[in-house]
């Protein structure tokens, strides 16, 4: 993140707080948790900051989660919540996914990734085959399928975040990965809302699997 690995730390501890929050059915867990995991995220990078940058393993813990972790885990967590009838729209954003995760995991698995601090942001350098393709399907993954979930909330995510990777590629084009991670992660907080629709839903009467009167009646 910009600034500090003070500003790391604090951001990323209050942004965990929401990847606690109760959620009632569960094909909602994985993207529920996803402020958890970038809460963690940013955790992780004050301790890249604390350490200098370099190589060490906070640098490579973050970049694992950034890199081929991110672009699998958001189309994953966005198709698992979609209703039966919208998921076919989430086979490119999750194809696109997957390909470019496996692609930067094997970047990852032969590459030294390094974190350099810029003045008040990091930068994570690490050899990549064809960038542009690779940003384009990274987007693809994580910002292409929360703009075309069925969802509002989600779509208004998706097109927070999508502001928030323009604006980071103009201002740190370097940099890009770690700011925009980190504006991701505040963004995230914007789930608060949709996993309390999703709870409110549950509650006028259509519980999910997660719902211990769902499963009393199932079980009657």
């Amino acid at each position: 993140m910009c600034w500090s690995a003070t500003a790391d730390l604090v951001a990323g501890t209050a942004i965990t707080a929401v990847g606690v929050a109760h959620v009632r059915r569960l094909h909602d867990l994985p993207l529920a948790a996803l402020p958890l995991l970038l809460g963690a995220h940013q955790i992780i990078e004050s301790a890249v900051w604390n350490s200098g940058g370099g190589t060490g393993p906070a640098t490579l813990a973050w970049t694992v989660i950034a890199l081929p972790l991110l672009p699998l885990w958001v189309p994953a967590g966005v198709l698992l919540a979609a209703p039966a009838g919208a998921r076919l729209r989430q086979a490119a954003p999750l194809a696109a996914g997957l390909a470019t995760a496996g692609v930067l995991a094997y970047c990852l698995a032969t590459s030294p990734v390094t974190a350099e601090v810029r003045g008040h942001t990091l930068g994570y350098v690490i050899g990549l085959p064809s960038p542009p393709v690779l940003v384009a399907g990274y987007l693809l993954a994580t910002v292409g399928s929360l703009l075309l979930a069925s969802d509002r909330v989600l779509r208004v995510l998706g097109a927070v975040v999508a502001g928030g990777a323009a604006l980071c590629a103009m201002l740190w084009q370097l940099e890009f990965i770690s700011t925009w991670c980190a504006f991701a992660a505040v963004a995230s907080v914007v789930l608060l809302a949709w996993i309390r629709g999703r709870r409110g839903s549950r509650d006028s009467g259509r519980e999910g699997p997660l719902h211990p009167e769902s499963r009393a009646r199932g079980e009657a």
